[in-house]
């Protein structure tokens, strides 16, 4: 994969890693191998293998981007976004669970970063803090898998994820109901967190989060879906029916969720490029094999390879443009989301993540499609690397959202000014099935 062996893997896209980084970057290359070595199988059954998440944590990285008086690794974008990249070279699956998992630290970093910013009243700070620092010692000190379940199977026209499930308050905590549609590690995570609404709120001010342990009662998994690809990612989600959550484990200050979006550097959770290098990895990951195919097969008789032929270069040179096309969209949203000082405002960083993630999907599928068309008929088994990556790829089109709506969302905000909403909510009444 890596020419340069004295380079971690996450260094093809992070290119200019600090000390810091090289050393966290060297934790994630330690679980590759064992990543690899059960990428087939988990595709094949589609079932997140079970003995990553102690060769994950043992290595721990599931406090890559928590900081280390929690317990973490003190890591920040840069190192998760080289984290997923590094691990979709093995096992897209496994690298979109685990790129889950991470994002719920923004649910403990967030909140700490509002209080620091002053956006909560003085007596509102001990809950946040309590809540926020929680989150961080699960996931660094203690270890523990936490998943975030945000998405609904409900949509409206005016926000991308729009939130049903609602938390209604009874003696000593809360009572959660609802279902969440989607959320990696379904039934693998020790901990979900959970978005919901506080009842009778209907506005992304009445937003709340609650950290729930895997068997608390009340608490089930939908039915396991057939995926096309990113099949060992257990998405399936979950159901809650009156599910009891103390006061200690949410965290239902009024108007949080607004607050935390006003400190994210991007849009809401201010990592989801992290996610699209899940992507630009499997396209990485593809293109080296097909390119070691069609230079090492030659054609019978000869010893000229296969890859010489005016098609082959033809589809070769296409795979490369799409692939440094992904490359330099993900390196410049890092950048924008990560650069002291900022290089452009918040809604412009905004605007061009909602253009770059399709950008990215789109190109990064398209190395796929251009594999699949150069390799040949006997590069199309189920199990065979082209095919699973042509189909893990394929799952990039949809990831939040087309990349179609994204290029709208960025032009409506270039003519009127104004960000698409992030988060909003709806009557649970009127739910979809």
């Amino acid at each position: 994969m890596n020419a340069l062996s004295n380079l971690s893997r996450g260094e093809l896209l992070i290119e200019d890693m600090t000390d810091a980084e090289r050393e966290r970057a060297s934790r994630v290359d330690k679980v590759l191998p064992a990543l690899a070595a059960c990428a087939e199988r988990a595709d094949r059954v589609g079932e997140f293998p079970l003995e990553h998440v102690r060769s994950i944590s043992d290595a721990g990285l599931l406090g890559l981007t928590v900081p280390r008086r929690y317990g973490g690794l003190g890591g920040g974008l840069r190192d998760l976004a080289a984290a997923t990249f590094a691990m979709a070279t093995e096992c897209a699956s496994t690298s979109l669970a685990y790129f889950f998992q991470c994002s719920g630290s923004s649910r403990g970093l967030l909140p700490l970063a509002a209080v620091e910013a002053g956006l909560f009243s003085e007596d509102e700070v001990p809950q946040v803090k309590r809540f926020g620092e929680k989150v961080l010692r699960r996931m660094g000190a203690e270890g523990r898998w936490v998943a975030n379940f945000a998405s609904e199977s409900v949509r409206t026209k005016d926000a991308a994820i729009s939130i049903a499930t609602e938390a209604t308050p009874t003696a000593g905590g809360w009572l959660i109901n609802g279902v969440k549609s989607f959320g990696c590690a379904t039934g693998v995570a020790d901990d979900y967190l959970v978005t919901a609404k506080r009842a009778g709120g209907d506005t992304a001010e009445n937003l709340a989060v609650f950290l729930i342990p895997r068997d608390t009662a009340g608490v089930s998994e939908r039915s396991k879906w057939d995926a096309i690809g990113m099949r060992a990612t257990a998405t399936h989600g979950i159901v809650l029916e009156n599910v009891f959550v103390p006061n200690e484990n949410a965290l239902t200050v009024p108007s949080t969720f607004v607050k935390m979006t006003e400190v994210s550097r991007g849009s809401f959770v201010g990592n989801q490029v992290a996610l699209s290098s899940v992507y630009v990895g499997a396209a990485q990951a593809v293109y080296d094999y097909a390119l070691h195919f069609l230079t090492t097969t030659t054609y019978h008789g000869s010893d000229e390879p296969i890859g010489g032929s005016d098609l082959h270069r033809q589809l070769i040179g296409k795979m490369r443009a799409h692939l440094d096309s992904a490359y330099l969209w993900a390196r410049r949203q890092i950048r924008l989301e990560t650069a002291e000082p900022e290089i452009i405002p918040k809604p412009d960083v905004v605007a061009n993540w909602r253009i770059a993630k399709g950008e990215i999907a789109d190109n990064c599928f398209q190395v796929a499609v251009c594999a699949l068309k150069a390799c040949g008929t006997g590069n199309t088994a189920m199990d065979g690397p082209i095919s699973r990556a042509l189909r893990d790829l394929s799952m990039g089109l949809v990831q939040g959202f087309p990349a179609e709506k994204g290029r709208l969302e960025a032009a409506a905000y270039f003519v009127h000014g104004r960000e698409g909403q992030q988060f909003g909510t709806v009557n649970a009444a009127r739910k979809q099935p």
